[in-house]
C-alpha cells in the first residue's frame, strides 16, 4: 500500500511540474508578444504625425532637413535631450549630422533598433551616440568597431578616433601597429601620427613591458626628419638651426618616457650614431652596465668562496659519512633478520604487481596469498585475467550512486571491502547488479533481489582468533536472494543483510548466516556469526571499497 501511495504522489508531482513548465512557457511567449507589440507601437509613433511637439533641424549644407519628434520620449532615453528640453525649447539646430544617421539614431531612441551599413557609418553613429550621451549604444557601436578593425584599415580608424577620443579604439590600433611594426615602419600613415599619439604608443608598449628594438628609434628619427621638412618661411641657416634644436628637443621628450630596462644594451650602442641621443640617458645606461659588472665580480668572488667552503665541508662530510657508514653497517648486522623480512615483503609485492597487474594499484590486496585465494574461489581464469578495478571509494567518492554508475550492468563483479579495523572481506556475483527490472525477483519498482546460484562471500583477513581466509557459498534454497539492488540507498548488498552498506558507503552492518553458509559449527543469529566478517555486526567503518569487473 505504501508503495502505491508513493507512486501516486510521484505522478501528481510530475503532472504539477509539467503544468508549471507549460505555464512558464506561455508567460514567456506572452512577454515576447508584449515586447514585439511595444516595438511596433513606438515604430508607428515615430513614423506617424500624432502628438509630435518638438523639431530637430539639421543644417546640412547639401541636404538640410527637419524631423518632428516627441519631447517625452527623447528626454526619457537621452541624457542630452533630458538636459536640453528643460529649457522648454520647441526645436534644436544641429550641423554635423546627415539625415540617414539621424533617422538611425531616432529609431534606436524610440524602439531600440539601429542598422550598421559600413565603416564610415559606424564612426558617424559612434560620434552621434557620444554627442547625445547614449552610453549603451556607444558601447554596442564601439564593440562593432573593435571587431571590424584589422591590418588593412586601422590607420583610418586611428585618424577618425582623433575626434572621438575612444581609448579602446586607440589601444586596438596600437596593438595592430605593434604586431606589424617591422612591416609598416616606412608606411606614410605611420609618419602622420601626432607627437601625442607616439607618446601614448610608447606608454602602451611600456605597460606591456616590451623591449624597444632599433627599428623603432630609426622610425622616431625619420618621423622627426619629416616633421622638420614642414618648416617654411625661414632662411636656410635659421631653418637648419631650428631643425637641430627641434630634433633634440623632441628626442629628449621621448627618451624621458623610456624605462631603461626596455632598451637592450646592444640597441643603446647603435643609438650612439644619432647626435641628438641624450647624454644623460647614456650615462645612466653605462652606470647600469658598471653595476652589472660589479655584480658579476661579486658573484664570482662569492662562488670562489663557496667552492672553498664546499671543499672544506666535503672533507668534513667525508669523514662523518665514513663514521656513519660504520654505524649503519653495525646496525644492519644487528637487524639483518628484520631487514631480510622487509626485503622479502617488498619482493612479494613486486611479484604481485608483475604477475597480477589488475591489483597493481589496489590499496586492499597487497598480499599475493590473498590473490591466489580469490583466483581459486572465482575459478574463472578468463574473467580473473581481464578484470580491472572499475570503482574505488577513495578515488571515485563514497556514494552508492557513484558506485552504481560504475558497476551497474557490468555482469560478473568482485567486491572487496577493508574496514578501519583491518578486516578484509567481500563477495562475488556472476549475475551482477543490473537496472533490468525483469531480472529482479520481486519488482518493487525501485529495488529487488537477484538470483545467483554461484554467488559467494568471503573473508580474507580476520585477526579475531587468527582465522584463515574462507569462502561461503549461497544456500541452495536461498539463491533467489543472492544480491539486492537499490540505487538510491544501497551499495553492494549480498543477501538480505550478510553484507550491507549505507548510502554513503562509509558504514555497514552484517548479519551473516541468513542466506549464505556459515563456517562449520557456527550457529546462525549468534554474536559470533554476526561479527564474523567485520569484527562487529554494526557500526563498522569502511576504509576502502573496490569493485572489479570486465
Amino acid at each position: 500500500m505504501d508503495n502505491n501511495n508513493n507512486n501516486q504522489i510521484e505522478i501528481q508531482n510530475a503532472n504539477q511540474n509539467q503544468n508549471a513548465n507549460q505555464n512558464e512557457n506561455e508567460m514567456k511567449n506572452l512577454e515576447k508578444k508584449v515586447t514585439k507589440n511595444l516595438i511596433k507601437n513606438y515604430s508607428n509613433l515615430l513614423n506617424g504625425n500624432s502628438f509630435k511637439d518638438f523639431s530637430i533641424f539639421v543644417e546640412n549644407k547639401s541636404n538640410p532637413f527637419e524631423i518632428k519628434v516627441h519631447k517625452s520620449i527623447l528626454s526619457s532615453r537621452s541624457p542630452f535631450f533630458n538636459e536640453f528640453l528643460r529649457q522648454e525649447s520647441l526645436s534644436i539646430s544641429l550641423k554635423q549630422f546627415n539625415k540617414k544617421e539621424m533617422e538611425s539614431i531616432l529609431s534606436y531612441i524610440y524602439y531600440g533598433n539601429i542598422s550598421f551599413e559600413n565603416q564610415e557609418n559606424l564612426l558617424q553613429l559612434l560620434e552621434i551616440s557620444i554627442y547625445f550621451k547614449l552610453n549603451l549604444l556607444k558601447e554596442i557601436i564601439q564593440k562593432k568597431i573593435l571587431n571590424s578593425i584589422n591590418y588593412s584599415n586601422f590607420f583610418q580608424f586611428l585618424l577618425k578616433n582623433r575626434n572621438l577620443n575612444s581609448n579602446e579604439i586607440e589601444i586596438k590600433c596600437f596593438e595592430l601597429i605593434n604586431q606589424n611594426f617591422s612591416q609598416i615602419q616606412n608606411n606614410e600613415n605611420l609618419f602622420n601620427l601626432t607627437k601625442e599619439e607616439i607618446i601614448k604608443f610608447i606608454q602602451f608598449k611600456q605597460e606591456k613591458k616590451e623591449i624597444f628594438q632599433f627599428d623603432f628609434f630609426q622610425f622616431l628619427n625619420n618621423w622627426i626628419e619629416k616633421r622638420n621638412e614642414r618648416l617654411k618661411g625661414k632662411k636656410e641657416k635659421e631653418k637648419e638651426k631650428e631643425k637641430g634644436i627641434e630634433k633634440k628637443r623632441l628626442f629628449h621628450s621621448f627618451f624621458s618616457l623610456f624605462d631603461k630596462d626596455s632598451i637592450p644594451r646592444k640597441v643603446v650602442t647603435r643609438l650612439k650614431q644619432f647626435d641628438f641621443f641624450p647624454k644623460s640617458f647614456l650615462v645612466d645606461i653605462q652606470n647600469k652596465v658598471i653595476q652589472e659588472k660589479d655584480k658579476e665580480i661579486e658573484e664570482k668572488l662569492k662562488k670562489e668562496v663557496k667552492e672553498k667552503l664546499k671543499k672544506e665541508i666535503e672533507e668534513k662530510w667525508k669523514k662523518e659519512i665514513e663514521e656513519k657508514n660504520k654505524e649503519i653497517k653495525q646496525f644492519f648486522e644487528k637487524n639483518q633478520e628484520k631487514y631480510q623480512k622487509d626485503l622479502e615483503l617488498e619482493n612479494k609485492m613486486e611479484h604481485l604487481r608483475k604477475k597480477f597487474p589488475q591489483f597493481s594499484d589496489s590499496e586492499i590486496i597487497q598480499d599475493i596469498e590473498y590473490v591466489k585465494k580469490l583466483q581459486e574461489w572465482i575459478n574463472d581464469n578468463d574473467f580473473f585475467s581481464k578484470m580491472k578495478k572499475g570503482y574505488s571509494a577513495k578515488r571515485d567518492g563514497f556514494s552508492c550512486q557513484n558506485w552504481h554508475k560504475a558497476v551497474d550492468d557490468k555482469g560478473k563483479t568482485l567486491v572487496i571491502i577493508k574496514t578501519t579495523d583491518n578486516f578484509i572481506f567481500g563477495g562475488f556475483t556472476q549475475v551482477g547488479w543490473t537496472t533490468d527490472k525483469s531480472k529482479w525477483r520481486n519488482d518493487y519498482n525501485d529495488y529487488g533481489y537477484l538470483k545467483d546460484p554461484n554467488a559467494f562471500i568471503f573473508s580474507l583477513r580476520n585477526d579475531k582468533g587468527d582465522r584463515k581466509p574462507n569462502k561461503f557459498r549461497i544456500k541452495k534454497k536461498r539463491n533467489r536472494n543472492a544480491i539486492f539492488y537499490n540505487y538510491s540507498s544501497k551499495g553492494p548488498c549480498f543477501g538480505a543483510s550478510e553484507i550491507s552498506l549505507n548510502s554513503n558507503l562509509q558504514n555497514g552492518y552484517s548479519n551473516f548466516g541468513n542466506n549464505y553458509n556459515l563456517p562449520t559449527g557456527m550457529k546462525s543469529n549468534s554474536n559470533e556469526s554476526k561479527s564474523y566478517l567485520a569484527g562487529s555486526k554494526k557500526k563498522w567503518i569502511v576504509d576502502e571499497l573496490e569493485s572489479y569487473f570486465i
